[in-house]
């Protein structure tokens, strides 16, 4: 037995010598992981990596000997050829074949011997290489392409529109489903689509006396206030959730927007009979019985079944400006001052640190104008911009090092996650972009909106680009692009152009004299 155990003990003694010298290998650590010329935490993945140049570097605690047997290399790439970085103490990994784009590769070296010294904790270098940036269509003027995004995600409420109601379909397979208020946006872009050239203006009023008539006569309403989901063939409200399958006041709101913006577009004498049935819709919301009995807010939902037992007070800051702006204007149902001041604005206590999804600068501000819009509680395109900016300077941040983030690709709101929906904003970032929070955001920022179109359009269009426009989100940290097209994403996007090219959505809405009216109400100049 001896003469075997001899020969092991001989081995046992040599582990951590080098060749015939028997002095042990000075020890080491891995102090810095390198990709792209920044630090890599272990542990963790560097994003956005370019595949061509990804600069990967280990820094060790002391100089290296790269003459010296490197030990155990592996990389998820294949091959790799080594160098010295700044120091002889970094050492550059550079991957002998080509890397694909939007794939996650490893360096790893295992405890022990490498290049001279003994390493004495394993490490990991993990990184994601970024998409392919060549562009993926031919560059046109951008005034070509706002045209183009506008006139493709048209289509959604237009080609995809409900054939029985004409209102919209929730979002894409959504089938008899239609949303109230994904409605009232899909409305306000008709006067875009004639105006641009997309239908005719005959087909136009063709297409809302359908949606007026379903409206005024088929639609299921709660004390003239429609359910969030409806079914597009008979018009039976569709419960949102278990309680909340009755009057939703807000969805309401954002309808009657669209309808109010439309009436005074369509004003020729052979469009009356719109007109005529839209004022009947405005003037049946009872805005009053809201107040769940005269209190001084708005309450959001009220069922038949149910009551008011969701009994959610609609306050500020949120995307509902529009809710109060429409019960002070209403020339039937209205609500006192009172009920904005003291409930809305929560008699001064109303607050926005600007870290919320950006459809709160969207929704309420399709048709009201914020351009020169101030009251005792704000001035609302100074409020605007800085939240629109505020979700701008976070992408570019980066703070959590999300995939694709940059001054190019940014925009946080609610809108389709991997697996779910969810309302992203800076202080819920799941590293997920949707196209129509930057789009939608270029009345206050149109430089940055116009480069995230840009970039969207040309670099991420071979995945984000289909029959409706942008698809309604994506994520690089997991190679994600929705497949969905949802309503209430896809009409911002056309609305908001046309209001920075033309302020036309703007321009019809604020002629309304009740609006006008509730504004002065309220106490807002403009």
């Amino acid at each position: 037995m001896l003469k075997y155990l001899l020969p092991l003990l001989a081995a046992a003694v040599s582990c951590g010598q080098t060749g015939n010298n028997s002095e042990p290998l000075p020890k080491a650590l891995a102090v810095v992981c390198r990709a792209g010329g920044n630090s890599v935490l272990e542990g963790t993945t560097a994003n956005g990596i370019d595949p061509a140049n990804p600069g990967l570097e280990i820094e060790f605690s002391r100089d290296v000997d790269l003459d010296k047997t490197p030990g155990e290399v592996h990389f998820s790439g294949g091959d790799v050829s080594l160098g010295y970085g700044s120091s002889k103490s970094v050492v550059a990994f550079k991957p002998k074949a080509k890397l694909e784009h939007l794939k996650t590769y490893t360096v790893e070296l295992p405890a022990g011997e490498h290049f001279g010294v003994n390493l004495v904790e394993g490490v990991t270098l993990s990184f994601t290489t970024c998409y392919d940036r060549s562009d993926k269509f031919p560059r046109i003027s951008d005034e070509e392409l706002l045209t183009l995004v506008q006139k493709q995600t048209f289509k959604y409420f237009w080609d995809y529109g409900h054939p029985v109601s004409g209102l919209a379909r929730e979002r894409l397979g959504s089938d008899d489903t239609v949303t109230s208020g994904g409605s009232g946006f899909g409305i306000m872009t008709l006067p875009v689509a004639v105006e641009r050239g997309f239908i005719t203006r005959e087909q136009a009023a063709d297409r809302l006396r359908t949606i007026v008539n379903f409206l005024q006569n088929k639609a299921e309403r709660f004390h003239g206030a429609y359910s969030h989901w409806l079914n597009g063939s008979t018009g039976k409200a569709i419960a949102f959730s278990q309680k909340d399958n009755g009057g939703d006041l807000v969805e309401t709101a954002f309808l009657i927007q669209g309808l109010l913006t439309v009436a005074q577009y369509f004003n020729a004498p052979a469009e009356a009979d719109i007109r005529k049935g839209i004022d009947a819709i405005w003037r049946d919301v009872e805005w009053d019985w809201y107040t769940q009995g005269g209190q001084d807010v708005l309450y959001w939902h009220w069922s038949p079944d149910y009551g008011w037992d969701m009994n959610m007070k609609i306050t500020g800051w949120n995307e509902a400006l529009i809710v109060y702006v429409l019960a002070a204007s209403s020339p039937t149902h209205t609500v006192h001052a009172n009920v904005y001041h003291k409930g809305w604005a929560r008699s001064g206590a109303m607050h926005n640190d600007y870290n919320g999804p950006l459809f709160f600068t969207h929704y309420s501000f399709l048709g009201l104008d914020p351009r020169t819009l101030k009251d005792s509680y704000g001035d609302y395109w100074a409020q605007n911009v800085a939240h629109a900016r505020r979700n701008y300077e976070y992408c570019v941040s980066n703070p959590q090092g999300h995939a694709g983030y940059s001054a190019t690709c940014w925009g946080l709101t609610a809108s389709d996650i991997p697996g779910g929906y969810s309302a992203s904003s800076p202080g819920n970032d799941l590293g997920v972009i949707a196209p129509t929070a930057a789009i939608a955001s270029i009345p206050y920022v149109p430089e940055e909106s116009l480069a995230a179109l840009r970039e969207f359009y040309y670099v991420y269009g071979d995945r984000l680009w289909g029959k409706y426009g942008f698809y309604d989100a994506f994520c690089l940290d997991r190679n994600w692009f929705a497949p969905s097209y949802i309503a209430i994403d896809q009409g911002p996007i056309v609305i908001m152009i046309e209001n920075y090219r033309s302020a036309l959505l703007w321009s019809l809405f604020m002629k309304n004299p009740d609006i006008d009216a509730g504004l002065t109400k309220l106490g807002f100049t403009r």
